[in-house]
């Protein structure tokens, strides 16, 4: 076991450092993204995802680190950006040894690197993994840690949503309108909840049949579609997307009929300037890293010993900022997206900036 490559490249990539981990006997391959530890150790999830080759995994990992980083910023956490992704099939290929393996690289990093829960992995990952490494959260709460981060998450998505909702239709409520909701996983399944509780009507679709028949079970008021493109196309007030990201592409954006966009799924755009399509087109979209900032925030109270309550509070104030986000995007004629960049960039710079002052 060893790592295999690890490139320092900020010109090219912006990140601090990029590291290549192989376990050939277990069959790992995974990538750590270490984007900005300015504010703190930098700190996101693993995610466990079948990529199509190396350069997939490798453009994804880059995206979401650096995401983190903005996403931590805003949620003032004093926390860094990184991100890893496992190349494979994890239905297949993860093993007590594969995660244990993971665990030495990530503990070899000696604290720059926090990991969690992310696609394709689970609290009981978690558990496994930090057999091998202290620089892991997102643990269950017979372990000591913060569970299933989906929850506040969602909480934290469903309280952006309401203050998009106030900016676009004058009150913090979803009541009386009708959401969007692509993808029923870990996520989209609690923020059904908090929609259905708001008073909201929710139209929504997954791939898996699992999901779809949990959501016929629990909560048979909800109208289902059959794919994303129905839903994008149907007679919605908000989309909220919670699966994978590049949701909002051209071809999506040109057909959206919502009014606001707000969702769990991270780097929803597509590609650099299509905030200012959505802008353009009267769609008012939520930048993902600051509403779906819930589950971080989660995570990260277990590393001062976890307190629910108190994360669920932090969490709360994702309305907070999204709503200041919106009313500075309006003052300076600019899109969310670039509003949010802006005060993110700014606390990294000015808080960061304070590490240079040495203390004996």
């Amino acid at each position: 076991m060893g790592v295999f490559a690890s490139t320092d490249d900020p010109v090219s990539t912006g990140h601090e450092q990029v590291v290549f981990c192989q376990d050939k006997q277990s069959g790992l391959k995974a990538i750590i993204g270490i984007y900005s530890t300015a504010l703190g150790p930098a700190l996101g999830g693993t995610r466990f995802y079948p990529y199509a080759d190396e350069a997939d995994a490798l453009a994804d990992v880059l995206d979401l680190s650096r995401g983190m980083a903005y996403k931590n910023a805003l949620a003032g956490l004093d926390l860094g950006g990184g991100k890893a992704v496992i190349w494979g099939d994890p239905d297949q290929l993860k093993s007590e040894a594969l995660l244990r393996a993971y665990g030495r690289f990530v503990e070899s990093l000696n604290g720059r690197y926090y990991t969690a829960c992310d696609v394709g992995t689970y609290v009981a990952d978690m558990d496994v993994i930090a057999r091998e490494t202290r620089f892991v959260t997102g643990r269950s709460v017979e372990h000591g840690g913060a569970g299933d981060s989906s929850v506040l998450t969602a909480w934290g998505v469903f309280q952006g949503m309401r203050a998009a909702a106030e900016h676009v239709w004058g009150s913090p409520t979803l009541a009386g309108r009708r959401v969007g909701v692509a993808g029923l996983g870990k996520v989209g399944k609690y923020l059904t909840a908090h929609l259905l509780d708001d008073g909201a009507e929710v139209v929504a679709t997954d791939v898996a049949p699992r999901a779809r028949e949990w959501v016929r079970t629990t909560h048979p008021q909800v109208t289902l579609v059959d794919d994303t493109a129905a839903l994008v196309a149907s007679d919605i007030d908000v989309y909220a997307p919670c699966a994978l990201g590049g949701a909002l592409n051209d071809e999506t954006v040109a057909v959206l009929r919502a009014r606001v966009v707000a969702g769990a799924a991270n780097n929803q755009l597509a590609h650099p300037g299509i905030e200012k399509v959505l802008a353009d087109r009267g769609i008012l979209y939520a930048p993902d890293y600051v509403v779906n900032a819930g589950g971080v925030i989660q995570v990260a109270d277990e590393i001062e010993g976890f307190n629910f309550e108190r994360a669920k509070l932090r969490a709360t104030r994702i309305f907070d900022t999204t709503r200041e986000i919106l009313r500075l995007a309006d003052d300076e004629g600019v899109p969310p997206a670039v509003a949010a960049d802006r005060l993110a960039e700014r606390r990294m710079a000015d808080v960061g900036r304070l590490r240079a002052i040495h203390l004996r």
